[in-house]
């Protein structure tokens, strides 16, 4: 466990020319962070791209399934959270 909070958090980020503001829980922000330093992109433009690309959905909920959808990229197909190697 961390000291870390892990409720929602929201944070202001400039999208196309404008504010928004996004809430989401502290490790949906730490893995978007880490997603955009594996890039080598900010995380301001990582958000951007992935607003671009989202049709009706919220923009919390398409970072959430962008999150989801890397982790399970990352981690293989078949595979489930916290499965070790075996």
């Amino acid at each position: 466990m961390t000291d870390r909070p892990r409720g929602v958090i929201k944070r202001s980020i400039a999208i196309a020319g404008h504010r928004t503001s996004i809430s989401l829980e502290e490790p949906f922000w730490e893995e978007l962070r880490r997603i955009a330093s594996a890039r080598g992109i900010a995380l301001q433009k990582l958000v951007a791209e992935i607003d671009a690309g989202r049709a009706e959905e919220n923009l919390s909920s398409a970072l959430r399934v962008h999150v989801l959808e890397a982790l399970r990229a990352g981690r293989g197909p078949g595979r489930s959270v916290g499965e070790d190697d075996q």
